[in-house]
């Protein structure tokens, strides 16, 4: 395929070589960028280097893109919730239990598996694992997800997920009472230090940012609205444990006595972005699932408030 061809001007001096691929390329992500770099599409002075090399003036940048892969997922009828479906996007209502994307563990019965079935057009940012996917959420966190069903929509949605233009408003159930209606956490999120497969607040972690309002407390239990400012991995669950009220039913970050649930009670409830063809917000609202709404009524109804 045809090579674009950068040589690094001294404005450019210092600057990371992710930034300067996206100022070249606006058409791409800076995800899509990083993982083109670590693929080897993208060399500098014919050398493969990382995404945060800082390039001198005189470097020349080379740019190949790779042929898109074939998709090999299996396609499977999972009979998923299509919420909205045009040409550029789709949103689906996720259920809870259901994981995003094949892994190691999980190879068929993901959303992209479903997907795949009910749509035959889908990003190939990602690779061929994850088409078309922009977000994620938890295997039994239930709700919205966007979807891109081609590069273009995929990159104005990423882009609009990094400048935290897109509405992500979630349902969320935890353990005690919260006593204030609104609260922000502002709390950094990385690696918890001394368990590498959980997320925790920590000093050198990314910002991030929760809004909640509280909906109803139920005596030692309040149902909570999460409006999230940022994205980390597992945001809500790590900063509701971190304030003292963690998710009820949650596994990892919860309570050890918590109500049975097989899983955290979480639900991604609202989600709103700017279409990327025709620039008209759109959102869009959807109710918790059956087995949510029945662990809230057996609370209101069994607990004193």
């Amino acid at each position: 395929m045809e090579k674009l061809i950068i040589e690094v001007q001294e404005t450019d001096e210092g600057s990371r070589l992710d930034k300067v691929i996206s100022s070249a390329k606006s058409d791409l992500s800076r995800t899509q960028i990083q993982q083109w770099i670590r693929d080897g599409h993208i060399l500098v002075s014919e050398r493969k280097v990382k995404p945060n090399y800082r390039v001198k003036a005189g470097d020349v940048l080379s740019i190949e893109e790779p042929e898109p892969e074939e998709l090999d997922i299996q396609a499977e009828n999972l009979h998923l919730d299509i919420v909205y479906e045009d040409e550029d996007v789709l949103v689906v209502n996720k259920p809870r239990g259901m994981v995003v994307h094949p892994a190691n563990a999980h190879t068929s019965g993901t959303l992209v598996n479903g997907l795949m079935y009910q749509c035959q057009d889908l990003s190939g940012i990602n690779g061929v694992l994850r088409p078309g996917i922009v977000h994620r959420t938890d295997k039994d966190t239930s709700g919205l997800l966007m979807v891109a069903k081609n590069d273009k929509a995929h990159t104005s949605l990423a882009n609009q997920l990094v400048e935290r233009s897109v509405k992500r408003v979630y349902v969320a159930l935890v353990h005690g009472h919260i006593p204030h209606d609104l609260g922000t956490i502002d709390a950094p999120i990385g690696r918890d230090l001394r368990d590498r497969q959980s997320m925790a607040v920590t000093d050198d972690g990314k910002e991030a940012v929760t809004h909640f309002k509280v909906l109803e407390r139920f005596g030692d239990y309040t149902l909570v609205e999460c409006t999230l400012e940022t994205g980390r991995t597992h945001q809500i669950r790590v900063h509701m444990k971190y304030i003292g009220h963690p998710l009820v039913g949650d596994p990892k970050y919860g309570f050890s006595k918590t109500i049975p649930f097989g899983g955290q009670a979480l639900h991604a409830g609202t989600l709103g972005f700017v279409h990327p063809e025709t620039a008209q917000y759109m959102e869009f609202t959807k109710e918790p699932p059956a087995d949510f709404k029945k662990l809230i009524d057996n609370i209101r109804n069994n607990v004193d408030k």
